[in-house]
């Protein structure tokens, strides 16, 4: 094997092995982590793609505005055909007329135009196009912030989800056992038939919430694929999240960062600069404008404007021209009181979002306390009630107990276990909440 072919061979080896496992890694019916989904949901994003493209549209949007401080170069191409050509009534000539023009009149112009001074109105539109993009790039932020958000819901949601599942078949498969012991029971005469038919009831009842749980569980993997651009049936296996760390911190100390960060705030600050210019553009009409304009030009009596008895062949013009309109009845003076009008809004819508954002991280610390005192409690609760469980089964099993306190006991057991796993996933989507009103992720 040539040299040449040998490394055209390695390459393919290396393109095969780097295809597989990214094949590998995007196979449906993985274990996923949580970091994983974040970072395929902040890839597929659509809205995402759509606030990145409103970010492309800034960034021309200055560029348009840059363009306005320099020259503009232009031409003109003209035909101008008269009735007749002109001519005026002279002694000096013999047959009294001299013609001053052509019938047929043609002109070329090129011309280069300068704004020199627009009352300061070119600086604040480039000034405004700049503070554009910045707002661009903060609703981006703000667009991953929520995006992050609803994929953290939708994970814990999923499994959430599962372990509804899991505590629906431990109950099917004890309130089986039950309708099994008291068949025996009551074969043997030990127990009327209600109690039969109540341990029937209790099983048809858990088996109707396993279905319930089975398709609530397929709804929120739906609803995780779709948050992730994907296949709305693909298969979902993700990590489980059975431990959690207590979060130490002062809600002083979150409102502080939340305040700092928030993309919310911060593009608030950015409309209160852009207002800021936007008065100064309105202003800008109280000045006069200067523009240069330089034109060459050449004429003629045929297409080729190369001159005529009546026309330079070439010939060129440099203009500088002030304007100025010093008389609206007003209309400058109230476009600017709109504006400043448009500023103290947007102070006031500041300081509302302010308020918000500390309601915000005031919830958010409460429902972390709450989750974290939970957790223990419903912990303690699930203990509690396999163990009275355990005892209700022993005592049935030597019918000292009636059949209602066991199924009692079974469906104590059930909602123990629910609570218990609902207090782990609501600690995580607290702090997730938390993440979100400080504005991290």
């Amino acid at each position: 094997m040539t040299l040449r072919r040998r490394g055209y061979f390695l390459g393919f080896l290396l393109w095969v092995s780097v295809a597989g496992s990214a094949i590998a890694a995007d196979e449906p019916g993985r274990v996923e982590t949580l970091p994983e989904s974040v970072a395929e949901a902040l890839d597929n994003s659509y809205k995402l793609k759509a606030r990145q493209e409103r970010l492309d549209q800034a960034e021309f949007a200055r560029r348009q505005a840059r363009a306005d401080f320099l020259p503009k170069l232009g031409t003109n191409y003209s035909y101008n055909r008269l009735s007749e050509a002109r001519t005026f009534r002279s002694t000096l000539s013999p047959s009294g007329d001299i013609a001053v023009s052509s019938q047929d009149n043609y002109r070329w112009s090129g011309i280069v135009r300068q704004p020199v001074f627009t009352g300061f109105a070119l600086i604040s539109t480039y000034r405004l196009a700049e503070l554009g993009i910045d707002q661009s790039e903060l609703e981006l932020e703000l667009e991953k912030l929520d995006l992050v958000l609803q994929v953290k819901e939708a994970y814990f949601n999923v499994l959430a989800a599962d372990k509804a599942i899991e505590v629906a078949e431990q109950d099917v498969e004890t309130r089986t056992w039950t309708v099994k012991v008291a068949r025996s029971f009551f074969d043997v005469g030990m127990i009327p038939i209600n109690d039969v038919l109540r341990a029937e009831v209790e099983l048809a009842n858990t088996e109707q919430a396993l279905v319930r749980a089975r398709n609530a569980a397929m709804v929120t993997r739906a609803r995780f694929n779709t948050i992730l651009v994907r296949p709305i049936n693909r298969p979902v296996v993700l990590e489980d999240i059975l431990t959690y760390t207590p979060v130490k911190g002062e809600y002083d100390e979150y409102v502080d960062e939340a305040l700092a960060n928030r993309p919310e705030i911060k593009i608030l600050d950015v409309n209160i600069l852009q207002t800021d210019q936007r008065i100064r553009l309105a202003k800008s009409k109280y000045y006069p404008e200067v523009n240069l304009t330089y034109e060459y030009i050449k004429e003629g009596d045929d297409p080729s404007v190369s001159g005529s008895p009546f026309h330079d062949a070439n010939r060129w013009e440099a203009l500088a021209v002030l304007s100025w309109t010093f008389w609206e009845w007003g209309k400058t003076y109230y476009a600017g009181r709109e504006q400043e009008s448009v500023m103290r809004q947007l102070i006031q819508t500041k300081m509302d979002v302010e308020d918000g954002i500390r309601f915000e991280v005031k919830d958010s610390v409460l429902g972390l306390e709450t989750a974290e005192k939970n957790i223990p409690t419903t912990q303690k609760a699930v203990t509690q009630g396999e163990e009275n469980l355990r005892v209700n089964e022993e005592r049935y099993k030597a019918q000292v107990t009636t059949i209602t306190e066991l199924l009692d006991a079974q469906t104590l057991l059930a909602e123990a276990r629910l609570n218990y796993y609902r207090a782990l996933y609501d600690h995580n989507l607290a702090r997730a909440r938390l993440e979100r009103a400080v504005g991290s992720y």
